[in-house]
């Protein structure tokens, strides 16, 4: 889960990232405490979207902003998700004006969906379009709003609690599952790490600020790296080789498979594509993309696993 959440952080086009898994195993956490570890973005002062500033652009006043992370709740209406015609200044001035909604502010960062398998159908449709195309298109009472909202989709769900829609599934570039600890010495840990945490949350914090600085200070340099890491033939090769064996549909699988590849060797600090590269993150960029075969009760994890056993050797 949290190499997922980095890469797609490194990368953002790899697509989001799904974490399914059993409830209590701190897949909300791992999200919200993400956006702690990006350095700040600069955006143009008033700017109700987070605008990037214009290269060249003069007179244009930029400040730092931290990376939005936005929780989209479950009943959320479409109004508040799309935006909708402010009421208060139509009434007190008696002028139409666009009040933003949650994709307005997650723009440039990172839009959060717990429970995504439970998310009512016209959002997700909203939701499908907007990650499709990067902008939100608004039509509401005469208004006609049309802004940027380009984001990293990442949601996170029960399995027990419903399958999730195959074409939003299929618009999360990487998927991974979460599992209760099932060691003894990994759970004592986890209960004594909370429980510190509740006790002083000041000197938790404080107590693993290096750790978490050492992480930021990697993705940093993963981002700065990403454009120089070399993606060769061979590589690609390797990676359609792979999406052929196991038979994935179209080709968003390739494209997945090879930027999350290249999100970890900028992350490691790699020149290249390796195939350890494509062989970790192959599970998480294929599993959710498998046909179902009625014949192979194999779970998709393991399918992609015996997939790189073939095409990689052991």
């Amino acid at each position: 889960m949290k190499r997922a959440l980095l890469l797609a952080a490194i990368d953002p086009t790899i697509g989001g990232v799904l974490i399914f898994g059993d409830r209590g195993t701190g897949k909300s956490t791992a999200v919200r405490a993400l956006a702690a570890l990006l350095p700040p973005m600069r955006a143009v002062v008033g700017d109700p979207y987070n605008g990037a500033p214009q290269a060249g652009a003069r007179g244009q006043k930029t400040h730092l902003v931290p990376v939005p992370v936005v929780d989209l709740p479950l009943g959320a209406t479409e109004d508040r998700v799309v935006g909708a015609l402010d009421l208060e200044k139509a009434l007190a001035s008696g002028e139409k004006a666009f009040q933003p909604g949650l994709l307005a502010r997650a723009h440039r960062g990172f839009l959060y969906i717990d429970e995504a398998n439970l998310l009512e159908d016209h959002l997700v449709d909203v939701l499908l379009d907007v990650a499709a195309s990067g902008e939100n298109v608004v039509e509401r009472e005469g208004l006609s709003i049309r802004h940027p909202a380009r984001f990293v989709l990442v949601g996170s769900g029960n399995p027990e609690e419903g399958e999730l829609r195959p074409q939003l599934l299929d618009r999360f570039g990487l998927s991974v599952e979460v599992a209760t600890p099932a060691d003894l010495p990994t759970r004592i840990a986890v209960v004594k790490r909370r429980d510190a945490y509740d006790r002083d949350p000041r000197g938790f914090c404080a107590q693993w600020q290096a750790a978490d600085q050492a992480i930021g200070r990697r993705l940093i340099a993963g981002r700065k790296r990403l454009a120089q890491i070399e993606t060769s033939d061979a590589a690609l090769t390797r990676v359609a080789e792979l999406c052929l064996h196991l038979g994935t549909d179209g080709l968003r699988g390739e494209l997945t498979l090879m930027r999350a590849a290249r999100a970890l060797a900028a992350l490691e600090g790699a020149q290249e594509i390796l195939d350890s590269h494509i062989r970790t993150v192959a599970p998480m960029a294929l599993r959710h993309r498998l046909r179902r075969n009625p014949l192979d009760e194999a779970g998709s994890t393991v399918r992609v696993e015996r997939a790189l056993a073939e095409v990689f050797g052991p």
